[in-house]
């Protein structure tokens, strides 16, 4: 009989660790889900953020384009219009004077590498 209890005993024993074993495991892999999940949240956060932000900015800038001073800005700069008591100032050139001609430089032929070169001489040909 003491023999029987003692190797029920050493079952006992070995069938709580193995468990205990499986416990650790599986405790384990809800800690590493959990952080897996943790960092998920903070990435969507971040979107989260960076998406309020990006509205407030676009919000903020069509107040500004339905505004009157955007609209006389664009109407001074890119409209070329002219405010009541602005004098046009038109340059004339002298006259009997040849206008200036500015010629534009022609871009010189850009040094190649010597794989571009080897390329070309292998695979387009």
């Amino acid at each position: 009989m003491t023999q029987f209890s003692i190797r029920f005993r050493r079952v006992a024993v070995f069938a709580g660790i193995f468990i205990l074993v499986l416990f650790f495991i599986e405790f384990n892999s809800r800690l590493e889900e959990l952080n897996r999940l943790n960092e998920q949240r903070n990435e969507v956060r971040t979107l989260a953020t960076q998406s309020v932000q990006t509205q407030i900015a676009l919000q903020t800038q069509v107040a500004y384009a339905a505004s009157t001073e955007a609209v006389e800005e664009w109407a001074r700069t890119d409209g070329h219009y002219l405010q009541e008591g602005d004098h046009p100032v038109i340059p004339l050139g002298q006259p009997g004077s040849e206008p200036v001609i500015i010629n534009t430089p022609i871009p010189g032929p850009t040094p190649m590498q010597n794989w571009e070169i080897w390329w070309i001489l292998f695979f387009e040909r």
